[in-house]
């Protein structure tokens, strides 16, 4: 009789060695909202209770330290994660920040985010260039990041004043970009420019063209890099994640916006898809979903941001469909007081699909 213990001790130790399939994770269905859609932990839970019916796995909460706190205690009863949603750099109202006008951002005119409100009112921008402001933006990072229960901070507005507009949004302000105007250009705080003269001996400010200068522009996206991957620390020092509202691919967030979030040490980018801004199709969302896996050569998840208030029920189906197409790793709405019943009953057949998986 033929031996077979040596093929059949070798297959063994085949099998013992070959690398076991790591389980997918987990598609986020995900939404951003501000804290006012509950006061009461009992309408807390009956909020809560709902959203977790259609299927919502995680919500990005714009709330202080205590909501944050009262929210996570309950989310946890329906397999909620609850994220502290920030605005970090553009702060509206801010009364310790309004104290200090030498923390504000300044555009190529010279003018102060403060006394200067590009666009709208409600644009109030801190120079990452502050050490001033970057020791307030910590400060409130750290008070997110410890409270209680919260997943992850979220970083929103983590970038400098939008050089361009998307081209919708060009009319509604009487504006055609076809250029980077000065008073929309930020990043030239006294400090940035001293820095920036150090390394290279030339003020931006004396440039011809300070715009198209591909040094200056890295240094600007540098220091809103460092600030991000500074904040990284204090979340994740406090068993946080860090994740972040970004625009909509590294390439296009770069040029309108200083913000390179491909190179930042996130947990999860959520890019904001939001195509009607751009006047683009369903198509582009798959495109950008790529573009963004490509550039940040998936060190994090992508999670695609989806703009509500201009699509139907259909159409939002066909967004999340263009979505998942390009590799996003989950889908988050703005924002849930935008959902009507239809737009909730395509996110719960996402949800019923990708748990019979």
């Amino acid at each position: 009789m033929k031996n077979t213990a040596p093929a059949l001790l070798l297959a063994a130790l085949l099998m013992a060695c070959a690398p076991t399939a790591e389980p997918e994770p987990e598609f986020m269905i995900a939404a951003w909202t501000g804290g006012g859609i509950a006061e009461t932990d009992e309408e807390w839970r009956a909020e809560l209770r709902r959203l977790s019916e259609y299927g919502l796995t995680d919500l990005y909460l714009g709330a202080g330290k205590e909501k944050l706190e009262q929210a996570a205690a309950i989310a946890g009863e329906f397999n909620i994660d609850i994220h502290g949603w920030v605005w970090t750099l553009n702060r509206p109202g801010d009364t310790t920040a309004a104290k200090n006008p030498e923390w504000y951002a300044v555009n190529r005119n010279g003018d102060n985010s403060w006394d200067y409100r590009a666009y709208v009112d409600y644009y109030q921008w801190l120079s990452p260039f502050s050490e001033g402001a970057r020791e307030h933006i910590k400060s409130n990072i750290r008070e997110v990041a410890e409270a209680e229960g919260v997943k992850s901070v979220h970083l929103d507005y983590v970038r400098y004043v939008d050089v361009i507009l998307g081209a919708d949004l060009q009319p509604k302000y009487n504006l055609v970009q076809d250029r980077q105007f000065p008073e929309y250009d930020y990043g030239y705080h006294p400090n940035a420019r001293e820095g920036f003269k150090e390394l290279f001996g030339i003020d931006p400010m004396e440039m011809e063209h300070p715009e198209l200068s591909m040094e200056w522009l890295q240094y600007r996206l540098n220091a809103v890099t460092t600030l991000v991957n500074e904040l990284a620390e204090i979340a994740h020092s406090n068993d946080k994640l860090i994740t972040a509202a970004v625009f909509p691919f590294p390439e296009m967030s770069r040029q309108m916006v200083r913000q390179d979030w491909a190179s930042w040490n996130l947990d999860i980018a959520l890019p904001m898809l939001y195509q009607n801004f751009y006047r683009q199709n369903f198509e582009w969302i798959r495109f950008s979903t790529e573009q963004g896996i490509r550039e940040s050569h998936g060190r994090f998840p992508i999670v695609a941001g989806l703009f509500i208030p201009p699509m139907n029920a259909e159409e939002l189906d066909q967004s999340i469909q263009k979505a998942i197409e390009g590799g996003a790793s989950g889908i988050s709405v703005y924002d849930v007081g935008a959902m009507t019943d239809e737009h909730w009953q395509v996110v719960k057949a996402l949800s019923e699909e990708k748990n019979q998986r």
